[in-house]
């Protein structure tokens, strides 16, 4: 059995948790998620806690234990506070600002790239150069981060490009000149 899936997902008093069958609807403060978990596992609530186990000892179905526990925790953590990326645009002339609900990214190709948000999401920018997606979806967060930071990845010679806050850039050496 999973270590991680035998843990009960404990429901804050702001959030409300729907069951029906294998379709689990979470509502909270910063919005509505729902999801259809696979077969081979069965949700129940108990008082304030969400409980996941296997209906089988079957291979499938302990695979699955442990991942549709993680994925109803991050469901319950983004509809109560929500989730964010932070991104850093470096590099002399690329920055970033938001047109509306668009993010608009000059990263130093002859037009701006302009980013259009899925629903649930939102761009922040300060300082023109550092970016902050947030929403209350974790999968969705992540793969916006991704979107942006393919736009320009970071190169390993200057170190010019869109990264994530924190993310080390391994650097290398320039050409050696003549000796």
């Amino acid at each position: 059995m999973s270590r991680i899936g035998k843990t009960p997902i404990p429901v804050p008093d702001k959030v409300s948790v729907k069951l029906d069958g294998l379709l689990v609807t979470v509502k909270g403060p910063k919005g509505e998620l729902s999801r259809t978990l696979p077969e081979g596992v069965s949700v129940s609530q108990i008082e304030n806690a969400i409980v996941v186990s296997p209906t089988s000892e079957k291979r499938k179905s302990r695979e699955r234990h442990g991942l549709c526990r993680s994925l109803l925790a991050n469901m319950v953590e983004g509809v109560s506070n929500g989730y964010s990326k932070k991104l850093e645009i470096v590099g002399v002339g690329s920055r970033a600002q938001v047109k509306g609900k668009n993010l608009v990214v000059s990263a130093g190709y002859s037009h701006p790239v302009e980013v259009v948000p899925p629903a649930g999401i939102t761009f922040v920018v300060e300082n023109n150069t550092n970016v902050t997606v947030s929403g209350a979806d974790k999968e969705l967060v992540g793969n916006e981060a991704a979107k942006i930071r393919a736009i320009r990845p970071p190169e390993p010679y200057k170190g010019k490009g869109i990264k994530y806050v924190g993310e080390k850039i391994l650097r290398k050496a320039g050409k050696s000149g003549k000796k």
